[in-house]
Order: C-alpha cells, then sequence, then structure tokens
C-alpha cells in the first residue's frame, strides 16, 4: 500500500510517516520544507519506501496521486496564532488547498483520505463536547478546520473520506516544536527553572502524544469503511483534558520537585472538554500521558538530542521567512541580489 502524507515533514507528518515506514508502508511526503534545516536534512531521508515531493497543496499536479491509495491530509498553517499572521493565505492553503486535495484524490481513484483537523474548532463550550456537539470556532485556524471538514460530503463506496479533530498535541518529534502548550512548559523550566503559563489557568484544553495521534491515522485507515467513511472522530483519550493551570503544575512538581511559574498573555478564551469514546469504539487508545512525556522532553534537551532554534517556534519561523522574502526582494536589481 502507499500513502502520501501531505505535509509530511512536518511536526506531526515526520512522525506519522515515520510510523508508516515502520509498518512497512510506501510512504510519498508532499511537503514545502518549510522548516527542513537543509545542513541537517532529515532522518526520513534515510529511510526505505520514502520519496520526498516539493511541493504545495495549493499547485501540484494532480497526477502525482496516481497510484496513491490514501491520502493523509496535514499540510496547513498549523495552530491558533500561525492561522492570524494572515487569514487570507490560512483559508487558501487550510481550507481551500485542502479541499483541493479532496477534491483531486478522488478525481484520481485514491481509495482514502483522511483530514487532520482539530479540536479547537470547539472554541469556547461548557460541558463535554463530542462529535455532534455544536462548534464555535474563535479563530481563522478553526474556521479553516471546519471547513476543510466539508470534504466529507465526498464521501462514496469506492472513496472513503474521515475527518479527525485532533486535541492539543505534545511530544518529541524530528521537527520539533516548542510552541505548543506541554513542549512549551518544558523548555521553560529546561531554560528559566520555572514554566510561562497562559492566564488565566483555568481553560480546559485536551492533550493528544504525537505518536498517539499518528497512529490514530494508520488506525482508522484499517478500519472498516463502514465504520469510518464520512465520519469525524475526535482524537485523544478523556484522561487527557486538563486544566492548564493543573497541567503546569504537574509538569513543575515533576520535573522541579515544586511549582514554579510565570503569568503570560490576555485570558485566553478557548475552554473546551472533550468526549473521545467514539474512536475508542473503534479499538484505539492512547500510551502516552503528559507527565512521563514531559520528563522525556526535559530528558531529550538535556541530552541534545532535541534542541530549541528559530525553526522550532512555528510563528517565528513563518514571520522570518515573510521578513526575508521582503528583504530579498527589497535589494533585487534587475531580479537579481548580486
Amino acid at each position: 500500500m502507499k500513502v502520501m502524507v501531505t505535509g509530511g515533514l512536518g511536526y506531526i507528518g515526520s512522525v506519522l510517516c515515520e510510523e508508516l515506514l515502520n509498518k512497512g508502508y510506501d510512504v510519498v511526503s508532499l511537503d514545502r520544507g518549510f522548516f527542513l534545516d537543509k545542513t541537517k536534512g532529515h532522518p526520513l531521508f534515510d529511510r526505505k519506501g520514502f520519496k520526498w515531493l516539493k511541493d504545495d497543496i495549493r499547485y501540484f499536479d494532480g497526477k502525482v496521486l496516481e497510484g496513491i491509495d490514501v491520502v493523509m491530509d496535514l499540510a496547513a498553517l498549523s495552530n491558533d496564532p500561525s492561522g492570524e499572521l494572515d487569514p487570507k493565505k490560512t483559508m487558501s492553503i487550510n481550507f481551500e488547498g485542502r479541499k483541493r486535495v479532496a477534491e483531486l484524490s478522488k478525481k484520481h481513484k485514491v481509495k482514502r483520505y483522511i483530514l487532520a483537523s482539530s479540536c479547537s474548532i470547539y472554541g469556547f463550550n461548557p460541558g463535554i463536547m463530542t462529535e455532534e456537539s455544536p462548534t464555535n470556532p474563535l479563530t481563522t485556524y478553526a474556521h479553516a478546520n471546519l471547513k476543510a471538514e466539508g470534504s466529507l460530503k465526498l464521501a462514496s463506496k469506492d472513496f472513503v473520506v474521515t475527518a479527525l479533530r485532533q486535541a492539543t498535541v505534545y511530544g518529541i518529534s524530528p521537527r520539533m516544536r516548542f510552541d505548543l502548550a506541554i513542549n512549551g512548559m518544558v523548555l521553560g523550566i529546561f531554560k528559566n527553572k520555572k514554566l510561562n503559563l497562559m492566564r488565566d489557568g483555568t481553560q480546559l484544553r485536551p492533550f493528544v502524544h504525537v505518536r498517539d495521534t499518528s497512529n490514530a491515522f494508520i488506525h482508522v485507515m484499517n478500519s472498516e469503511p463502514e465504520l469510518v467513511n464520512g465520519q469525524i472522530f475526535n482524537v485523544g483519550s478523556n484522561e487527557e483534558n486538563y486544566k492548564l493551570y493543573d497541567l503546569a503544575k504537574g509538569i513543575s512538581e515533576k520535573l522541579l520537585g515544586e511549582f514554579r511559574f510565570e503569568w503570560y498573555g490576555s485570558p485566553d478564551t478557548r475552554s473546551y472538554k472533550v468526549n473521545f469514546d467514539k474512536i475508542k469504539g473503534l479499538g484505539y487508545s492512547t500510551k502516552h500521558n503528559a507527565f512521563d512525556s514531559a520528563k522525556e522532553i526535559y530528558d531529550a534537551l538535556l541530552n541534545g538530542i532535541v534542541e530549541e532554534n528559530p525553526r522550532t517556534n512555528t510563528v517565528g519561523w513563518y514571520k522570518h521567512l515573510l521578513e526575508m522574502n521582503e528583504l530579498l526582494e527589497s535589494i533585487k536589481v534587475n531580479g537579481e541580489i548580486l
């Protein structure tokens, strides 16, 4: 079986491609390479059965989908702050681009299409959110995810379509990110012996390890079509819904033996608790938890396995790329820099 992962060199995509290769699948990653360090390459490049297709979901030739059995569509400007850098670009990539991937996948006889959506579409909601609960997207990123879920209407007997609403992700990846809640807390403790906590700490949020959410894609891919076709699944576990204050306290005590933190930012208006019984009914379960994984990330920082650099902050890196492009354009004469 051949699987295409859009955004396959990204934070989740890198781990998902690795898990697919470990299970014997051939993998094609369609990815711009935004976060690729050209001097270091990527661990996936040395793996048999892996191919990187450097392209953009808005422009690629649909013919590359011929012979692909499954598309896992992860390419996006990822997370809420990134989505606000340029809302029009966010909608063109995260909605229009992924809508295009789904339509071309059906046209070129791909058997399954799995969309990476997000629990952020619940926004602010009381109660416990199931897949049937009303959505309340508060950001461009969340709005784009909800609109992209419209591709479910393409589902047919010959084209199995599923959307996965992922909890907030954490854990180690070859394309490491420290702009995610748990990863960022650990980095703060590593650097400053205290973590930063977004006000006011009462906001509820579900979490899932990057390997657990990657394996959700594979689990859904291997599920019987009648169980997943045209369906939405929340991805995570009921045990990993946390108030951010309680999460931060537990991580700090795990790593420092005491709670040391500093408030930052304005109060976060996003707060939602999510139910994950539906995907559990498919036989899926998670294997990791936030506190043991925080220790794993901390140890990886201590041992130099992962490190903070400009590419590990998604918003900061996007801003850097945009500023560099503006600078290069401003100094060109006759289309050349030198």
